[in-house]
């Protein structure tokens, strides 16, 4: 099956079954990596006994990922094999994270991203954590690096459910992170707060040793208010209600919308945080893309 289809299955009933979340991210990745960067020649200073083209099959584990950052192709160096890293994902498991578009909810995009980069990490070698938190719950799947973990992975996946809102007092950092391990940390999180919890939650989450990144997902409707006429909104975590005129709102609203996106994205980043806002409708590669960005400030 072609990469392409996968957008056929982005279906709830598909999406909410380990097999239908293991089908999906394999066609991604396998997708995206069979259409990776192929070249014959190599950079100046290099020999061809060290580097080759990476080509469909080959490990993932045996690419250069110093190299993609240098000049932005993909090669295999023959002579080692690149260190494994550890992964966490954590998932904002508050009640916001239900809100849908087409069908599907914030929380079960996040279930399919996390699937395709648990994926593409264990095909490389590297150890997976889970972790989801609410104000009444905190899941812990603790980091592990075979087939049998990503099953079981998928399986705690499918369990979290939505509900609340964010700890305000949140400890769960401390619990979460090795500070002593080299990390990549994934935060999937809509970024909807009362005050700063979630803010905080990501500072807590840094350290010398590691790299965060929180994905923002937002919907299209978010992000480009296409509403008709008045609409209502409702707030999935207090349950308060408000009537908006989206002719009259709209040109403020995308203002607003901006300006809190830049001051998110600046506040992290000045915590050494990054920052990555990722739409629903935007294509799975995307992820993979930006999963080996980031692999690569580790190795």
């Amino acid at each position: 099956m072609a990469a392409r289809d996968y957008h056929d299955l982005l279906k709830p009933k598909v999406i909410n079954t380990v097999s239908g979340l293991s089908l999906i991210s394999r066609i991604v990745v396998e997708g995206y990596t069979s259409g990776l960067h192929r070249s014959k020649s190599v950079g100046p200073g290099m020999e061809f006994s060290q580097y080759r083209g990476y080509e469909p099959g080959d490990d993932l584990r045996l690419l250069d990922w110093k190299m993609l950052a240098r000049s932005g192709r993909y090669y295999i160096k023959q002579s080692e094999v690149e260190s494994h890293v550890t992964v966490k994902f954590i998932v904002d498991a508050s009640a916001s994270m239900e809100q849908k578009e087409v069908g599907i909810s914030k929380l079960e995009f996040a279930r399919v991203i996390i699937a395709c980069l648990s994926y593409m990490a264990q095909k490389q070698g590297d150890s997976v954590g889970l972790f989801a938190l609410n104000e009444d719950d905190f899941v812990s799947i603790y980091p592990k690096a075979d087939q049998k973990h990503f099953n079981r992975l998928l399986l705690e996946l499918l369990k979290i459910s939505t509900k609340g809102k964010w700890p305000e007092l949140s400890i769960a950092s401390q619990r979460i992170h090795n500070r002593g391990e080299k990390e990549l940390v994934f935060f999937l999180t809509d970024m909807y707060e009362d005050v700063s919890e979630l803010s905080d939650f990501v500072k807590n989450l840094k350290t010398a040793n590691n790299e965060v990144v929180v994905l923002q997902i937002m919907t299209g409707s978010e992000m480009d208010f296409d509403f008709k006429k008045s609409v209502t909104f409702e707030d999935l975590e207090t349950g308060a209600k408000v009537k908006v005129d989206v002719k009259k709102a709209r040109a403020t609203y995308l203002k607003n919308l901006e300006e809190k996106i830049e001051r998110t994205k600046e506040r992290l980043l000045s915590q050494g945080v990054h920052y990555h806002l990722f739409r629903m409708d935007s294509d799975l590669g995307d992820a993979l893309q930006l999963f080996l960005k980031e692999r690569i400030r580790l190795v």
